[in-house]
């Protein structure tokens, strides 16, 4: 490691678990951990007490970048920056996470979504180089999406909120529980395709479906909706698609067929067509695309001097 390598910390934190890393770039990563996600209190003073240990073992911290689980208050000038505002994770409305750290480690915060940290790193080091636009996509416990546009994360009222997206409900289902499961929404894509969502709606825990189950044609359908709305508003150059549900191999080809379905013809370019397969693809980084971009996020607070 560099001298004058800065050492920072990455906070991956996600509704079941909290993924922390501490080194300078995505080569030289000297430390992980996974700690459950349970009550705000005791995560983030696990992740704290992570943290100490990796000053003692590797030296003074630089910054800390934080991509977590939202909606979030991205808003600078707001009372509630650096919150994680009305989630539907029980016990972590209004949690305000950056203060936390920032008071107890005195170093530049850098603080995003979840996703938007691995559309980052997916554009910086990943499946996104060169795409811009770029959408990154995760379906696992959640549904959220990250967007880069001109080389910046997408900001505005809030971020991204893609996983709440409506779509129509499920033609002649055959879920034993017909209704999207998003307590805020009865049709919306989270509603529908997020793991906890399938467990509830089949009987069935996603990972336990076999490849044939008429569950992921549904899930294809669904987000195939989800993707035509977004090429149609954003004009991504690409999109990924990460998180647990999308690890099943054959279901990137059905919600790439499924996209196609619905566009039904309209925008006639090789991207819609034969090239979908270079449209909608898989994480470059696999598993890591979260915790790199908040490595990159603690990188952008130190350039910002955003303490």
């Amino acid at each position: 490691m560099s001298d004058n390598a800065p050492l920072i910390v990455a906070i991956e934190g996600g509704g079941t678990k909290f993924v922390c890393g501490i080194g300078t770039d995505p080569h030289n990563i000297l430390d992980t951990a996974r700690i459950d996600t349970t009550t705000p209190h005791d995560t983030l003073e696990n992740v704290s007490h992570w943290i100490s240990k990796m000053k003692v073992a590797h030296g003074p911290i630089a910054a800390i970048g934080i991509g977590t689980f939202g909606p979030v208050d991205l808003n600078r000038d707001s009372e509630t920056y650096g919150y994680i505002t009305t989630t539907p994770k029980p016990h972590w409305q209004q949690t305000d996470v950056v203060t936390f750290f920032k008071n107890r480690f005195k170093v530049p915060v850098g603080f995003d979504t979840d996703v938007n940290a691995a559309v980052l790193a997916e554009y910086l080091w990943g499946a996104g180089q060169g795409m811009d636009p770029l959408i990154y996509i995760t379906v696992g416990t959640g549904v959220g999406g990250g967007v880069l546009v001109n080389g910046q994360l997408l900001h505005g009222l809030l971020h991204p909120e893609i996983g709440h997206l409506i779509v129509p409900p499920p033609h002649n289902s055959l879920a034993i529980q017909r209704e999207g499961q998003c307590p805020f929404h009865r049709s919306c894509v989270e509603g529908y395709v997020c793991g906890p969502s399938i467990a509830k709606r089949w009987g069935v825990k996603a990972d336990a479906l076999p490849p044939d189950h008429p569950a992921w044609e549904e899930v294809a359908d669904v987000m195939g909706y989800a993707l035509m709305n977004l090429t149609l508003t954003l004009a991504p150059k690409r999109i990924i698609l990460g998180g647990g549900v999308m690890e099943q191999p054959h279901l990137i080809p059905l919600i790439q067929g499924k996209l196609m379905q619905h566009m039904n013809g309209y925008l006639s370019v090789p991207q819609l067509s034969h090239d979908i397969e270079r449209f909608i693809v898989k994480p470059g980084l696999g598993g890591r695309s979260g915790l790199l971009g908040s490595m990159a996020l603690g990188r952008m607070a130190i350039a910002n001097k955003a303490l």
